[in-house]
């Protein structure tokens, strides 16, 4: 309950204002004149005031509003190592004590985890959130029940009452990190690129030594095992032994007493990438294709060329030594002894055996396959002839030999059933300038010669022609991959004969699958993120794939199943619960990937500290309590006061209310203003006359 004076003027204030001050010099004047009744004629014009102002008299029914508490608890990933969620959860059961204990408080408890991605612990903005949906004029207090590892802290809001943190954590805290200063998204293969590690202790760590243990495993595969500096920089070169993405995984092990072993491993995805593609063009006889060869690997820049050819026609025989054939000797040791291991692919384009190579070098090459290296061999009549390089050393690497028949009649090379779920072939028809016939003949051109081959066995044929008879035919050789393929006629594609075909894509194609590029493997598992989503990749040359395992970064499995998506490839979309190195295996074969960064950022720093809060909660008079060190007191302060001291914070009342009800009573009617202020003229002109 609570009463007031108002007003409520019959005229305009500006009227009143001008009644009033005409009334004070009328006083005065009669003052002055040393009238007797001035007094009362003042008295009567303060009535006359009045009456125009109309006073009354205004009655409040009030009830009072509970002042509000605001808690906002920290859920975030490094709040929830060690006993942290236990103190934090005591802290809120002992606020939520003290609150009820209190006349008129309610306490909101808002609760953050951790932000989408990797934003880390957004505590302010959680803080802001919540207070925008409560009454600034009731909000009494803040405390922020946290570790003091925040990211948002640019984001304070205003806050009109004091603002406390309960900071939890052990002053004997301590943890190990290894921390990814530096790496590349993408190196050359074959040479080494350097990465910046570092090894640190956080906190009160014990006496552990100057050195740490460090393991490092590519793409899932064993670890290798290093000594290394503890806290220091450590650069480290790498070598990348494939192509495309190469995950690396580097791992210290966990010490026992620290904080949480999701900081002692980092997850560097680097992009292998060719500097320059060397190729080794030997040539027979020159012939229409030839040039294509040329034209053809000249055209991409990445690609070195040396391009070695016999001009001489078999038939001129006139006695001139064959070193003394060309003008300028060429580097035939060098070559094909000396540097042929700098070789990504050599390719012999209708080469015929004329004793310029001697068998040394070819033996040279067949070994260089299987150490290795690709070998690709477009063949043509002369294959089929006694002078065939099959007819060589080379014979134990290529994988069909010739019968000696000749076909020249045209046909329209087509695949086959291998051949359509093959990374090197599968999907060329699509390619083609014309679509498929109704009887499913590729739209491209026709080709007019192919030697008749007879396979060995255990190799694949991806390509057919006439009778379907192999075309192009693919095969391992120890460490190293052949192709072979069985005509000369490919530059009809390239010319446009008949609409011409995709030779560029797949010549592409096929050298690429001889340099063991991870994305044209028959059999083989990648994925392909887009954020938090999976897209699980199997390519296999059977009819169907099995179900792909995925192990998660805390040890728990999923079972996918996967969908054909188009011939020999299977698909699947997964949305991945959260950051961290996942290990794929569907039993043949396996790979990992790490989604978000090399180190999750809520564990880059997990020692609690308040220094960050410190200068929020003094400016508000508030103050930061250390949980281990004790219970904490919740006391009412009076506003602008200090709000925290040892062992207790404050929250200061606000005295917010409702008005339920109200009432105005004139204090007089309009007219017993007047009768008063006649009664009292009326009293000063009777005083002065009887003077």
């Amino acid at each position: 309950m609570s009463g007031s004076v108002i007003f409520d003027p019959l005229l305009p204030w500006l009227a009143v204002w001008v009644l009033t001050g005409a009334s004070l010099l009328f006083v005065a004047f009669a003052a002055w004149r040393r009238l007797s009744g001035w007094w009362l004629r003042g008295i009567a014009l303060v009535a006359l005031i009045l009456a125009v102002a109309n006073p009354a008299w205004q009655q409040e029914d009030r009830e009072p509003l509970t002042n509000i508490v605001v808690a906002v608890v920290d859920e975030s990933a490094s709040q929830r190592i060690a006993g942290r969620p236990d103190q934090a959860e005591a802290a809120l059961a002992r606020l939520e004590a003290e609150v009820a204990a209190m006349d008129a408080a309610e306490l909101r408890v808002v609760r953050v985890g951790d932000a989408e991605g990797d934003g880390g612990t957004l505590l302010m903005t959680g803080l802001a959130e919540a207070l925008a949906e409560e009454p600034q004029g009731r909000l009494a207090g803040v405390v922020l029940i946290t570790d003091g590892r925040i990211h948002d802290l640019q984001r304070v809001p205003p806050l009109p009452a004091p603002a406390h943190v309960l900071l939890t954590g052990e002053p004997d805290d301590w943890d190990r990190r290894l921390v990814v200063r530096n790496a590349p998204a993408f190196a050359i293969l074959n040479e080494p690129v350097s990465l910046t590690l570092r090894i640190e202790d956080q906190g009160a760590a014990p006496g552990t030594g100057e050195m740490a243990d460090l393991t490092i495993a590519i793409d899932g595969g064993n670890p290798i095992p290093f000594r290394v500096p503890l806290n220091e920089d450590i650069e480290l070169p790498v070598t990348l032994p494939h192509g495309g993405m190469n995950v690396l995984q580097f791992e210290t092990p966990v010490i026992e007493g620290e904080l949480t072993d999701r900081n002692n491993a980092a997850v560097v995805q680097i992009n292998g990438v060719r500097d320059r593609l060397r190729v080794l063009l030997v040539s027979g006889e020159p012939h229409p294709g030839e040039r294509t060869w040329r034209n053809l690997l000249k055209s991409d820049a990445s690609v070195d060329l040396v391009h070695f050819t016999i001009l001489r026609p078999p038939e001129k025989q006139d006695g001139v030594p064959v070193d003394e054939l060309s003008l300028i000797a060429f580097p035939t040791r060098e070559l094909f002894v000396e540097k042929i291991d700098e070789f990504d692919l050599i390719i012999f384009d209708r080469y015929r055996r004329r004793g310029i190579l001697p068998s040394l070098y070819l033996e040279n090459i067949a070994e260089y396959v299987r150490n290795g290296g690709a070998v690709l061999v477009a063949a043509g009549p002369e294959f089929a002839s006694a002078e065939s390089i099959y007819r060589s050393p080379l014979s134990a690497i290529l994988p069909a030999m010739p019968t000696a028949r000749v076909v020249e009649e045209g046909f329209t090379p087509t695949l086959t059933d291998i051949g359509e779920r093959h990374p090197v072939t599968e999907g060329l028809p699509d390619l083609a300038a014309t679509p498929p016939a109704e009887d499913g003949t590729p739209g491209w051109g026709r080709w007019f010669r192919q030697v008749d081959l007879e396979l060995l066995p255990d190799v694949t044929t991806v390509m057919a022609g006439r009778d379907d008879a192999p075309l192009l035919v693919l095969d391992r050789v120890g460490e190293g991959r052949v192709a072979l393929l069985a005509s000369d006629h490919s530059w009809l594609w390239d010319r446009g004969y008949e609409g011409g075909g995709p030779q560029l894509e797949l010549l592409r194609r096929l050298a690429h699958w001889m340099m063991k590029e991870p994305e044209l493997e028959e059999e083989a598992l990648w994925v392909e993120p887009v954020g938090q989503t999976m897209r699980i990749i199997r390519r296999t040359l059977s009819g169907e794939a099995p179900d792909v395992t995925v192990t998660h970064p805390d040890g728990t499995e999923t079972v996918l199943s996967l969908d054909e998506v188009s011939p020999g490839r299977f698909e699947a979309l997964w949305e991945a619960p959260e950051i961290g190195l996942y290990r794929l295996t569907d039993g043949e074969q396996e790979t990992v990937i790490a989604l978000g960064p090399a180190a999750p950022r809520e564990f880059e720093q997990t020692i609690a500290d308040g220094a960050l809060l410190t200068p929020v909660a003094e400016a508000t008079n508030g103050g930061v309590l250390t949980l281990s060190d004790g219970a904490f007191d919740l006391r009412e302060v009076r506003e602008g006061r200090p709000a925290a001291g040892r062992g207790w914070i404050g929250v200061t009342p606000r005295g917010a209310y409702i008005t339920a009800d109200l009432s105005v009573r004139p204090f007089l009617p309009a007219w017993a203003w007047l009768l008063v202020a006649s009664v009292l003229i009326l009293a000063a002109w009777i005083r002065e006359g009887r003077r």
